[in-house]
């Protein structure tokens, strides 16, 4: 099965979208030094129908015309990682949880530090809204768009969510 790679410009910089024929496996930041599961050997240059859907409902999510997304996804990741990733896209657009309250609720409350390695290997980011957890302080802590990037698309959720 082919799997596409489509770059795009957005209001944070160029974004890297993954997909094959059936779902969407990763949203990753083109300008960052080790972008995750773009560079696969089956990987090519192209756009399919969910690059281009993908492409769509972050153009929509950008000018705050789109707060949920709706794509087909795949997660690749441990059964831990799978329940961190799982648990993200139950934050509401607009609000925060502590990495404290995450770990909490996928049953494990002493791997707050787990949960945010986790989250740090987000494949599918903004889709997957790990910039959505912050510590328990409310300070802004580890993204791997960048914590600038971080605190850009929260303040932006919180424009379209008062």
């Amino acid at each position: 099965m082919k799997t596409c790679r489509q770059e795009i410009t957005s209001p944070i910089g160029r974004i890297i979208i993954v997909a094959d024929s059936r779902y969407l496996r990763a949203v990753t930041f083109a300008d960052n030094r080790e972008p995750r599961n773009t560079e696969r050997k089956d990987t090519v240059r192209c756009s399919n129908a969910i690059t281009h859907q993908t492409c769509t409902q972050l153009q929509e999510y950008f000018s705050r015309q789109r707060t949920v997304f709706d794509l087909p996804l795949v997660f690749t990741g441990t059964d831990f990682q799978n329940r961190a990733w799982q648990y993200l896209l139950t934050i509401p657009h607009g609000e925060t949880r502590s990495y404290s309250q995450q770990a909490q609720a996928i049953g494990n409350p002493k791997a707050v530090r787990a949960v945010g390695r986790a989250n740090g290997a987000n494949p599918i980011a903004i889709v997957v809204p790990c910039h959505r957890v912050i510590g328990i302080s409310g300070r802004l802590t580890g993204y791997a768009g960048g914590l600038k990037i971080k605190q850009f698309l929260l303040q932006l959720e919180q424009s379209v969510h008062p």
